[in-house]
């Protein structure tokens, strides 16, 4: 059995953003905050955090901050992931320096690569680090599916202990968690499955909701934990309008407006992403005044 890095709600942190870089006044809010609301644990530098349009330099300040700021209160995850395996070693090293708890790696994007090629990947990231690593798959962004079979694979590998699972595919979630059993644990990736993927032997979710609602989301993952189902399942379609609307345009577009309304200057997402349109803003807020959110 592979250990467990966190158990329920892990926030795939936005990054607040000025004319100067990293906001790091209002990050260190938004992270309090997290903690405060009982997250399981904190993200830093993965997709909702812009990290692909983040300097190298503005990445490592990032998950140092939120290393330094968390202070063990909960396990800090850094995305250390890249489409080229030597910087993703290298940041991966980083992460481990500076105190991260594990690494979410993202599968190559762009030069993609086969089943093999993710294999030889993975291995060598992970013979890089004594870090756990949480492998991170999403081909609507990269173009790279890892195949259940390639998973039973990679869980082979110690350190290799957890998967992110953003296909939509419940089918294949189900059937890694076959092969795998307890040697790959699933994070669902996705928040409008995130009690779907529980009930085929998910641990929790890598969460875009949870900047808007912390408390929500980890209470609905340790409802069901509880075994409270139907409170569990409640929440989860009570939330599916809020996740509608906050994947209504390119993560994070809608969530640093959300952040906004909720009081946290996180700034306008960096180019090319650009600010919600006033359409989908005016479905954001209805669906948040109905959550009591603003």
């Amino acid at each position: 059995m592979k250990p467990i890095i966190f158990k329920g709600c892990g926030t795939a942190l936005a990054t607040p953003f000025d004319e100067n870089g990293i906001n790091f006044k209002v990050f260190e809010e938004m992270i309090e905050n997290q903690i405060k609301n009982n997250v399981d644990a904190l993200i830093v530098c993965g997709t909702t955090g812009e990290s692909a349009t983040m300097t190298e330099k503005e990445r490592k300040d990032a998950i140092k901050f939120v290393v330094d700021i968390t202070k063990k209160r909960v396990p800090v995850i850094a995305g250390t992931g890249s489409n080229n395996t030597v910087q993703a070693i290298a940041m991966t090293k980083y992460a481990e320096e500076v105190g991260c708890d594990a690494c979410l790696v993202v599968t190559p994007y762009y030069n993609k690569t086969t089943q093999a090629g993710l294999i030889a990947h993975y291995k060598a990231i992970a013979e890089s680090t004594k870090l756990p690593i949480i492998l991170y798959s999403v081909a609507s962004r990269t173009g790279v599916n890892i195949l259940p079979e390639t998973c039973l694979e990679l869980s082979k590998i110690p350190n290799i202990v957890a998967i992110k699972e953003a296909s939509g595919n419940i089918s294949q979630i189900t059937k890694i968690k076959q092969l795998c059993k307890d040697n790959l644990n699933i994070y669902s990736g996705n928040d409008d499955q995130v009690v779907p993927i529980l009930s085929v032997g998910g641990i929790g979710v890598i969460s875009v909701l949870a900047n808007v609602v912390p408390k929500y989301t980890h209470d609905m993952c340790m409802k069901f934990f509880d075994g409270n189902l139907k409170d569990a399942l409640d929440m989860q379609l009570k939330a599916l309008d809020l996740i509608s609307a906050l994947f209504s345009e390119v993560n994070p577009i809608p969530v640093k407006h959300a952040l906004k309304l909720v009081g946290f200057d996180f700034g306008l997402p960096r180019l090319p992403l650009v600010e919600l349109s006033d359409k989908n803003k005016a479905v954001l807020e209805k669906t948040m005044k109905e959550m009591n959110l603003i």
